[in-house]
């Protein structure tokens, strides 16, 4: 009897407990969190000149009409003050603010309200475009209350946060959710990380803080789905991966980041089946640029990178961010899978800031239109005129598709307008070379075929295509 009574009684204690600890994880309140923060969070103002060509006529002239040109000279041109809102917070006591590059881009003047009250002129120190990180400075020898940085990558889906900022100009806003969702790309920049929450976040709230429930930043708000609102889904930049960007503005006045000199793209399950790699992972190299960290080290168009100076690549977004984190100036170790095989490249790396524009070359040729049965497409060899007109390298050679047929392998995977370069990893100058690299796929037990190709974008991708 006792036994059973000390059993229950634990019971009640153990469910008490855990009745304690689910009543603790929801936040009776976000006030005191929010006092504390309030005069961290700045209100931003801006002021840009923007110059507009007046119509002295009461009608409009088509575009491409022989008259647009001719009248614009009458046309008087106009200036007018466009202002615009947007957040930010205080970093140090001497006044040093974050926030979105697009805030205050192109901005003539700044001005910075703090504690919804005391207007300061501002100056950048840096800025950043493709992170959208800005830094200021206010102008002033006042001391301010700053905040700290957290460690975004301890943040979890489901973790309470709070947003506060000036949305529609209404300073001093406070928000609450939760942590929806990490690691997001959403097509902004080139460097994508995003957290995703559902504390709602509009236009105003860009380069505001997001904050974690100790009251440290853990990301910046920078975006939101939608053009009408917030509708419970917005994007922030992680801490982890803002505060790189924002150490190296104050210091220099801009970024430096790491450069490898690769275009990469996605390993498919069609490219995984074909290089005889365990799963997708990685990131593939479609080109190397010439005299580039990666060319001068010896990786080659076709190699997939594994992992990065001790980090392993799993999808190929994550190499980018990596890279760009990483010292200039630093010898790494790249991890690569080359011919069915794992081997080690030393790359030095570059600087991305300082890098050259992208280069290729391949060679040329030109023929009629021709047709391939086994792919059910036409193609013909690229003439001066293409590569001209498309702007490719002076010594591009392929075959460009001229017509896919609507129950062809390639009709989902592959554009029309596209340019086949290789196949079965061998170089195409004709269709006979085409021709005999698909028997050949067909033939074997493999039955995936691996193109290289430029896209009528002119990227160069690789593209595995299951023929039967």
């Amino acid at each position: 009897m006792d036994k059973i009574k000390t059993f229950l009684f634990g019971l009640v204690l153990i469910l008490s407990f855990q009745a304690s600890s689910s009543s603790q994880s929801v936040p009776a309140s976000f006030a005191d969190l929010a006092e504390k923060l309030m005069p961290s969070v700045v209100n931003i103002s801006t002021t840009t000149t923007i110059t507009t060509q007046s119509n002295p006529f009461p009608f409009q002239f088509p575009p491409g009409s022989p008259f647009e040109d001719m009248f614009k000279e009458f046309g008087t041109p106009q200036e007018r003050k466009s202002s615009a809102l947007g957040s930010g917070f205080i970093i140090d006591e001497k006044g040093i603010v974050v926030t979105n590059n697009h805030v205050i881009q192109d901005a003539e003047d700044i001005i910075i309200r703090v504690n919804g009250n005391k207007e300061f002129a501002a100056k950048v120190l840096g800025a950043d475009p493709l992170s959208d990180i800005a830094v200021l400075q206010l102008e002033t020898n006042e001391k301010f209350i700053p905040v700290k940085f957290g460690d975004s990558d301890k943040a979890r889906i489901g973790d309470w946060v709070i947003a506060i900022g000036n949305p529609f100009g209404l300073g001093g806003t406070v928000t609450s959710g939760i942590i929806s969702a990490r690691n997001r790309s959403i097509g902004l920049s080139r460097y994508e990380d995003y957290i995703q929450t559902d504390a709602s976040i509009n236009s105003g709230n860009s380069g505001g803080p997001l904050f974690d429930m100790n009251g440290d930043v853990i990301g910046i708000n920078t975006a939101i789905l939608g053009r009408s609102g917030s509708i419970g889904i917005g994007f922030s930049i992680p801490s982890n991966s803002a505060k790189i960007v924002i150490d190296q503005l104050i210091e220099f006045g801009e970024t430096k980041r790491g450069w490898l000199g690769v275009r990469i793209q996605d390993v498919t399950k069609e490219i995984a089946e074909i290089e005889k790699l365990d799963k997708p992972r990685g990131a593939l190299v479609a080109s190397v640029a010439e005299k580039s960290p990666s060319d001068k080290a010896g990786v080659k168009a076709g190699d997939i990178i594994l992992e990065f100076d001790g980090e392993k690549i799993q999808v190929m977004k994550e190499l980018p961010l990596i890279v760009a984190k990483t010292e200039v100036g630093k010898k790494v170790k790249v991890k690569i899978w080359r011919n069915k095989k794992e081997i080690t490249k030393i790359i030095t790396l570059g600087r991305l800031e300082t890098s050259e524009d992208f280069k290729v070359t391949e060679k040329k040729e030109t023929s009629k239109e021709v047709e391939i049965k086994d792919l059910k497409i036409s193609v013909r060899k690229l003439s001066t005129e293409d590569i001209k007109n498309r702007n490719l390298p002076n010594q591009t050679a392929g075959l460009l598709i001229t017509k896919i047929a609507n129950d062809s392998p390639l009709f989902n995977s592959i554009e029309l307008n596209s340019i086949i370069l290789e196949a079965h990893k061998k170089k195409i100058r004709n269709e006979n070379d085409l021709n005999e690299a698909v028997k050949k796929v067909l033939n074997s037990n493999q039955k995936t075929i691996l193109f290289v190709i430029y896209n009528s974008q002119n990227q160069r991708r690789y593209i595995g295509i299951k023929l039967k």
